[in-house]
């Protein structure tokens, strides 16, 4: 396959970019300090999906619960950037930097290019914690091909927090559970090596975000790379500073409200059907741990506003148990990362797909102007609309303008002024 096919989007009328839709004043000041750096909307996306995986690798101690059995989950993402050459991947690197320090202090880096064996006892001797970060995905999909390398079960266990075992000849070890944070970049071909089929059970678990822009040259690198040492370099000390903080606190729950955990249920329940119908039964499974992605990246939103308040240990006790709840701005911003993030998995999911029928794979572009309407009720008011439009990164100009289209072309009927009916 070649690396250089164009990875098509839906944008002609919305882009499927996450930094655009976002309100940046909205985020914690540490993310705002690192997005300065990123010169492009693409890079800004990268950047910010980066700094929220490396982030989750440094806060132990903080879990949320999800489903029936309340099963806890870390807030560790696993994070694949795809894009051909020169798109820009390269600042993904910066988050690397951001857990060095921590990594100095007390060892959390593992390198893609480890045997099972090797990654199993690094990981085993870290309590289970891990950030894995490559450049090239390659370093990684190269050494899989051995049988004794290949830990991708290991990372689909880690995603879950299920124990990871390794038998020897005298003895069986287990660990518990892995808290393993990932950031790989690379081409298509590369990424599909690593998830070589839909019914792979990692493509669920592993977010991706499908980057199409190629970055010109131009001196914008020689231009901030002496300021952004400095930014870098005082991220990095604040994120440490917060790692100690939850190290050595009393393990707290991170909690959404009811009201924010009903919202999160009706948007499963109302955006499952559409895009199982727009793509196929297999991409329920993506759906499904949509929530909880939103969840863990709401909790890394969260614990990052610790380094706001002027003590963040002061904010940990270690005789504290109550839980941690979730602001409504963190929540909707969370909701929003994860729409987003799901068209990209939607991309990915059409791209694999090709690739069972055809050499060279091309995404349909997804139509958010059906995806938006499938999610309104029969009946619905135009602040209902603008919300809805705003929780998927849609400007309140655009869905008026859909909404003008809508009742055009017979799908929408007005029967009084800011109130609507669908027409079946």
């Amino acid at each position: 396959m070649e690396d250089s096919q164009h990875l098509s989007t839906a944008e002609s009328e919305t882009s499927l970019y996450i930094s655009t839709s976002l309100d940046e004043n909205a985020l914690p000041a540490i993310i705002r300090s690192l997005l300065s750096l990123a010169p492009s909307p693409a890079e800004k996306d990268m950047l910010l999906m980066a700094t929220l995986t490396a982030c989750g690798s440094a806060m132990p101690n903080l879990y949320c619960r999800y489903g029936i059995a309340a099963k806890r989950y870390y807030p560790n993402l696993q994070l694949f950037i795809v894009g051909s050459a020169a798109s820009g991947k390269g600042i993904a690197n910066l988050a690397l930097e951001l857990v060095k320090p921590i990594h100095d202090a007390q060892p959390l880096i593992i390198p893609g290019d480890a045997t099972y064996p090797a990654f199993y006892q690094q990981l085993a001797e870290q309590n289970g914690r891990a950030y894995i970060h490559e450049s090239e995905g390659s370093v990684i999909t190269d050494i899989w091909r051995s049988s004794t390398a290949n830990y991708n079960t290991a990372l689909r266990k880690a995603a879950e927090h299920e124990p990871i075992s390794r038998s020897r000849c005298r003895e069986t070890s287990v660990i518990a559970c892995p808290q393993v944070s990932m950031v790989l970049t690379g081409t298509f071909s590369q990424y599909h090596a690593l998830v070589p089929s839909i019914e792979n059970g990692y493509f669920s678990r592993l977010l991706t975000l499908i980057i199409n822009d190629v970055h010109p040259f131009s001196g914008q690198y020689v231009q901030i790379s002496e300021n952004s040492t400095s930014i870098i370099s005082t991220a990095a000390q604040q994120l440490f500073h917060l790692y100690e903080s939850l190290l050595f606190a009393h393990p707290r729950e991170f909690q959404l409200t009811p009201a924010q955990k009903e919202r999160l249920g009706t948007h499963l329940e109302t955006a499952y059907p559409t895009l199982i119908r727009m793509l196929g039964e297999d991409f329920h499974s993506v759906v499904l741990r949509l929530a909880v992605h939103i969840e863990r990246i709401a909790m890394i939103l969260t614990a990052l506003r610790l380094i706001e308040e002027k003590s963040a240990i002061g904010f940990y006790p270690l005789n504290v148990k109550s839980p941690i709840i979730c602001s409504s701005s963190d929540y909707q911003t969370a909701e929003l990362i994860g729409n987003k993030l799901l068209l990209h998995m939607a991309q990915a999911y059409q791209l694999i797909k090709g690739t069972e029928k055809t050499v060279l794979p091309t995404a349909k572009p997804l139509d958010q102007k059906q995806i938006l309407l499938s999610l309104l009720p029969a009946e619905f008011e135009s602040k209902l609309l603008i919300e809805e439009a705003k929780a998927q990164g849609i400007p309140q100009s655009t869905v008026m303008r859909w909404c003008s289209q809508w009742i055009e072309n017979g799908l929408l009927h007005r029967p009084s002024f800011g109130h609507y009916k669908k027409i079946v």
